[in-house]
């Protein structure tokens, strides 16, 4: 058993990655453990194991910080902070909440319970905290929240260091492409990809006569090749750099692309 050793992401990255699998497999039993006998957000919360698993594994909790819209995706998140114990008081008398919640611990970062807000939060921490690693996990739900247009209008124009997550679930506003974009967009997220790319932006905006011209062409030469493969076209339009979409599930591609994507600056999701 992985997760009894778990009390904190730090603990988390003691294990090696091929055993990673097992400790999802761990999460999901203990989650239809408890709700079965509980209740809760049962189906939202195991449709994150992996997501929730790779971030942890990613990031450096509590410094970067995760914000759960509804906060119904979360019980993978308290489980890996410390709360593994505790978990079988979920939503009881003097137990834990079924959303994030500082009070419980230093990991959640606001009582996020309601739909749509995850996005201008983490702006307004991305805003404050430029050298962290600020993500908003939204639902496909949120989607349809003015609230959250609006953080993805403002966050879009800031160019902050803004991690933008979307969790669908098969009900999105666009279908997964398959192979072909995960194939285009994991090339687009590398690193040799991205210092590449400054390299020639850098080029064109000082050394070369018009190179302005040839970057706008260049820009929507990439923007008119993922529109081929990729529905995050409208992403791109607000200001945001889109990768994706990604099968949830696939732990090592996560895996992969947080690390390829985690150290760029102005990221967006």
């Amino acid at each position: 058993m992985y997760l009894e050793k778990i009390d904190s992401p730090q603990d988390l990255k003691k294990i090696d990655i091929e055993k990673l699998p097992q400790v999802a497999e761990e999460i999901r039993q203990r989650i239809i453990g408890v709700v079965s006998l509980l209740g809760g957000h049962l189906a939202s919360s195991l449709g994150a194991v992996e997501l929730t698993l790779a971030l942890h594994y990613c990031l450096d909790l509590p410094k970067d910080k995760i914000i759960w819209d509804v906060g119904h995706q979360c019980y993978a998140h308290k489980i890996l902070t410390g709360r593994n114990k505790q978990f079988s008081s979920l939503r009881q008398y003097q137990g834990l909440s079924g959303f994030p919640n500082p009070a419980e611990s230093s990991y959640d970062v606001f009582t996020t319970g309601h739909s749509g807000t995850a996005v201008s939060l983490a702006l307004g921490l991305a805003v404050s905290n430029p050298q962290d690693n600020i993500v908003a996990v939204i639902g496909d739900g949120s989607l349809s929240n003015g609230l959250c247009f609006e953080g993805l209008n403002n966050a879009g124009q800031q160019k902050c260091n803004l991690l933008v997550i979307l969790n669908t679930n098969e009900l999105s506003i666009a279908p997964n492409a398959g192979a072909l974009s995960n194939y285009i967009n994991k090339i687009i997220s590398l690193p040799i990809y991205n210092r590449f790319r400054s390299a020639v932006e850098n080029l064109l905006e000082t050394r070369i006569p018009r190179g302005q011209r040839i970057l706008k062409m260049m820009d929507k030469f990439e923007e008119a090749t993922k529109s081929l493969f990729v529905p995050g076209i409208f992403f791109e339009e607000l200001g945001f750099r889109y990768f994706g979409p990604f099968d949830g599930h696939n732990l090592s591609l996560l895996l992969d692309t947080f690390e390829n994507i985690k150290n760029l600056r102005h990221k967006v999701g």
